[in-house]
Formats: C-alpha cells, sequence, structure tokens
C-alpha cells in the first residue's frame, strides 16, 4: 500500500494535489462527499472497558436476594449478558425453594391427610374465581439462611401481596402479614389489656367535670334527758330518754328542756 503526503490545491482550487515516497504526483478532485469528510467532527474515542468491580460470587449473592439482573448490569457497568450467564443457577435454586415451600404442610383436618401452603392457598382463592394462572410467585434469601416466600395474587384492590418466612432446614412457614395469616386461617393477635387499676385522669377538663348538688345535712339524733315522774323515780330511774320530733330532726330545732 503506498502513503500519500497533502502537498496542496492546484491553482483552480478544484483538486488536491498529492506526492508518494518516489515524487510521483496525484491528484484528487474536491467534492461534496470529501468536504463533507473532512468537515465531519471527530469522533472521541471510546475509552476502554474498565476490568469488572464484581464478582461473580457476588453477582450470584445479590440475585439470590433477589435483585434483578438489569439493575446489577445498569449499577455495575457491564453487559447484562455477563449477569444471564451466571443467574440460571440461582433462577433454578429460587424456583427450587419456592416449589419447596407450597410442598409444607401447614393444616390438619382430623384424619384426613395434611393441606400443604398451596392447597390452603388454593381453597382460600377458588371461591373468587381465581385459579393457579392468576397466581405469581416470588422468593429471596435472607443473611440467616431464611427465606421470603411472597405471593401475588388479584383481590378487589388490584393485587394482593402474602409473605410467609420460610426456615428451609426446619421447613416451617410464619405468616408475616395480614394476607398471609388470612390465608392460613390464622386468628388475628389478640389486642393487649391494659393491667386492672386505676385510671387517672385530668379533672379539670370539662369532659370529666360532675355537677355535684350537695346532700342536706340530717342533724344526728340526739338523747334529751328530762326529769322522770313520780312512779320512774320509785324505781330508781333518774331520767327519761327523749326521742327528737321529725320536725326537729330536719329543721334542726332544738328541744326545750323542762326545768
Amino acid at each position: 500500500m503506498t502513503e500519500l503526503r497533502l502537498n496542496g490545491k492546484n491553482e483552480d482550487g478544484t483538486h488536491l494535489s498529492l506526492h508518494d515516497n518516489d515524487g510521483n504526483e496525484f491528484t484528487v478532485r474536491i467534492s461534496d462527499t470529501l468536504r463533507a469528510t473532512v468537515n465531519q467532527p471527530r469522533l472521541s474515542a471510546v475509552p476502554e472497558q474498565e476490568a469488572d468491580t464484581i464478582s461473580i460470587k457476588e453477582i450470584q449473592r445479590r440475585l439470590r436476594a433477589g435483585e434483578l439482573a438489569e439493575e446489577l448490569a445498569r449499577e455495575n457497568n457491564i453487559p447484562i449478558e455477563k449477569i444471564e450467564r451466571f443467574s440460571g443457577p440461582i433462577l433454578q435454586e429460587r424456583i427450587y425453594i419456592i416449589d419447596q415451600a407450597q410442598q409444607v404442610s401447614v393444616r390438619k383436618e382430623g384424619s384426613r391427610d395434611p393441606v400443604n401452603l398451596l392447597g390452603v392457598v388454593v381453597s382460600r382463592l377458588a371461591p373468587r374465581n381465581i385459579d393457579l394462572s392468576d397466581l405469581s410467585w416470588n422468593t429471596w434469601r435472607h443473611e440467616d439462611s431464611t427465606w421470603t416466600v411472597e405471593l401475588h395474587y388479584p383481590n378487589t384492590s388490584g393485587v394482593g401481596i402474602a409473605q410467609w418466612n420460610f426456615d428451609t432446614t426446619r421447613r416451617v412457614l410464619t405468616s408475616m402479614d395480614e394476607n398471609a395469616r388470612w390465608m392460613m386461617g390464622d386468628e388475628p393477635p389478640a389486642r393487649q389489656m391494659s393491667a386492672p387499676g386505676l385510671v387517672y385522669s385530668d379533672a379539670n377538663h370539662p369532659s370529666l367535670r360532675e355537677d355535684i348538688t350537695p346532700m342536706p345535712e340530717v342533724p344526728r339524733l340526739a338523747v334529751i334527758r328530762e326529769l322522770p315522774d313520780d312512779e320512774a323515780a320509785r324505781d330508781g330511774v333518774v331520767a327519761r330518754a327523749k326521742v327528737p320530733s321529725w320536725d326537729e330532726i330536719m329543721f334542726g330545732i332544738k328541744p326545750t328542756e323542762d326545768q
């Protein structure tokens, strides 16, 4: 391949003059295409892709924890194809966990076979004309090695969400919200009652004020001693008790004493 060097334009300015290493002269017509090519802004060089900043182990850990492949690719500036290359085993594991959770026995009715989680969900939703094709399941792992199993199902407000905590070692499911408890037929937690005792309140509040009308004071019965008659004196009685009248009791009239 011969390398040419620009020598300038011809006198008319319609052609470029070029020379090779042997001194041979060449000309190139200055066309509109050539002008556009020469005047086109120079594209900035694409920087070389930096080394990956996330390991395969970290990719799989975060996928297992429920993060999406698209989010990982965007956050770490790596091709989505690389994330998907290692996501297959993790997705299979999550599908396996969902299947295991659905088969956990959660209810036993008399002598009948135990009912698993999937059976309970179907029995709850079937009367609402909801079948298996309307359900969507998801799961992700926590640091303590337990999993959250999440169910999406149609309801009157759009989509209902129920969550369970799944301990794969003990094969135990625990309801995490009201929808999950409703699915399982669990009773709502009992409201805690306060310990019996006095309730103190501000007596100055208008709603707590009571107009108490004082009761009229009733005079206590008083025993009035009076002089005995002759017969009582012979019997050794030195004074006879006199009971006040009703007027004396109600209106406080002092009885008169006989001298």
